[in-house]
């Protein structure tokens, strides 16, 4: 199976399920249950993509500046520092790190 066979498939499947997400009854969806699975699902989601964005290279785990960026970035986000201040925060302490040679 080639790349571009594989990403018609996975669009196909997409397409298919954003009409299936059409065709759901809006009182399931609006239910307690499926709201606070939706709540929880979505921020398991956005930990697992920060978790291996932060951790990942290839198939290898890696610790380098990105966790003490990450970290720098969580707690300037705990005490409300506007989004730029955070980003810019993050991106200086891991280039630090790099330039004095603390982390790769």
């Amino acid at each position: 199976m080639t790349l571009w066979t594989a990403m018609l498939v996975a669009s196909i499947v997409c397409v298919a399920l954003k009409t299936v997400g059409y065709l759901v009854p809006p009182k399931w969806v609006e239910a307690p249950r499926p709201m606070r699975i939706a709540d929880l699902l979505t921020v398991a989601l956005l930990a697992a993509l920060v978790a291996v964005q932060t951790l990942g290279a290839g198939q290898e785990i890696v610790v380098d500046a990105r966790i003490p960026a990450v970290l720098v970035a969580a707690g300037l986000l705990l005490l409300r520092a506007p989004f730029l201040v955070v980003v810019a925060a993050a991106a200086l302490t891991a280039a630090l790190l790099r330039l004095w040679g603390w982390a790769a």
